[in-house]
C-alpha cells in the first residue's frame, strides 16, 4: 500500500509568498544576530577600557581620601579600587563584623568607623578574621590617630545574593555604608568604605590587603559566537532559498 506521502509526489517549492516571508525572517535573524554581536564588540570596549583605568589606579600613588566637598562626585566608573590614605580615629565601639569569604576560607571583614581630625567619618575594612578568630581579643584594635592607606571602594547596599542584611539581628553580608551608619548613629559619613592596606605585622589580624580586583571579560568570545550564529543563520536561508527558487 502506497504511504500519502508517496502518493503526493516530491514537494514543489514554495508560493512566493512564503519565500518572501522566509526571507524576511531570515533578514531579521541576520540582523538581530549582528546586533548582539556588535552590541557585545562596544562592551568590549568598555571592559578594556575599564581595566586599564583600574590598572592605572591601583599602581598610582595614594591621595588624600575624598572630603565631603567631593562626595556627591563619588561614582563607581571614576573612583572605584583608587588607592586613598586617610588619618583619624577609630570607633572601636561602633566595629562589625561582615560575612565574607576569601581566599583564606569563610570568616568576615571586620569594619571600623573611623573619624578624622575634620569630623566627618569613613568606614574602613580594616580586614579579614576567620570564623573561629572573631573575638574582640583575637585582633589588634590600635589606640591613638592611626594613619592607613588603601583602596577606595563603593558601598554595598541591601546585602548579598538571597541574604538581607539584618542589623537588628547583627547579621551583616555586603558593606552597606548607608545602613551601616544608621545602625551605629555614625554622622557625616563618606559613601564609600575603604579597604585598608595590609599592616606591617602581615600575621597580625584583621588581614588587610585582600580585595580581589578581577574583572570577567569574555565579550570577544560573546561576539564571535552571535557573529558565527548570523553567518550559519545567512547561509542556511540563502541555501534553502536558492534551491526554491531553482526549483520554479
Amino acid at each position: 500500500m502506497t504511504s500519502r506521502a508517496a502518493s503526493q509526489g516530491p514537494r514543489g517549492p514554495r508560493s512566493r509568498l512564503a519565500w518572501a516571508l522566509m526571507a524576511l525572517a531570515s533578514v531579521a535573524g541576520v540582523v538581530v544576530l549582528l546586533g548582539l554581536g556588535i552590541w557585545q564588540v562596544q562592551r568590549l570596549a568598555w571592559k578594556t577600557d575599564l581595566i586599564a583605568r583600574v590598572e592605572a589606579r591601583l599602581d598610582a600613588e595614594a591621595v588624600p581620601a575624598p572630603g565631603p566637598s567631593s562626595w556627591s562626585l563619588i561614582n563607581a566608573s571614576a573612583d572605584e579600587y583608587r588607592r586613598v590614605s586617610l588619618a583619624g580615629n577609630y570607633l572601636f565601639e561602633d566595629e562589625v563584623l561582615v560575612k565574607a569569604v576569601t581566599g583564606q576560607g569563610s570568616g568576615f571583614w571586620v569594619m571600623t568607623p573611623l573619624v578624622t581630625a575634620d569630623g566627618w567619618a569613613a568606614w574602613i575594612n580594616r580586614g579579614f578574621v576567620p570564623d573561629d578568630r572573631r573575638s574582640v581579643d583575637d585582633r589588634v584594635s590600635p589606640e591613638g590617630t592611626q594613619e592607613l592607606s588603601g583602596l577606595l571602594r563603593i558601598t554595598q547596599p541591601g546585602g548579598a545574593f538571597l541574604r538581607a542584611n539584618d542589623p537588628a539581628g547583627k547579621r551583616w553580608y555586603s558593606r552597606d555604608v548607608e545602613a551601616l551608619s544608621a545602625t551605629f548613629g555614625v554622622s557625616d559619613h563618606a559613601p564609600y568604605f575603604i579597604d585598608a592596606d595590609r599592616g606591617d605585622d602581615a600575621s597580625a589580624l584583621p588581614l588587610g590587603g585582600l580585595t580581589v580586583v578581577s574583572f570577567r571579560n569574555n565579550h570577544l568570545s560573546y561576539a564571535l559566537t552571535w557573529f558565527a550564529m548570523a553567518a550559519g543563520l545567512a547561509a542556511g536561508a540563502w541555501y534553502v532559498l536558492s534551491r526554491d527558487r531553482s526549483q520554479e
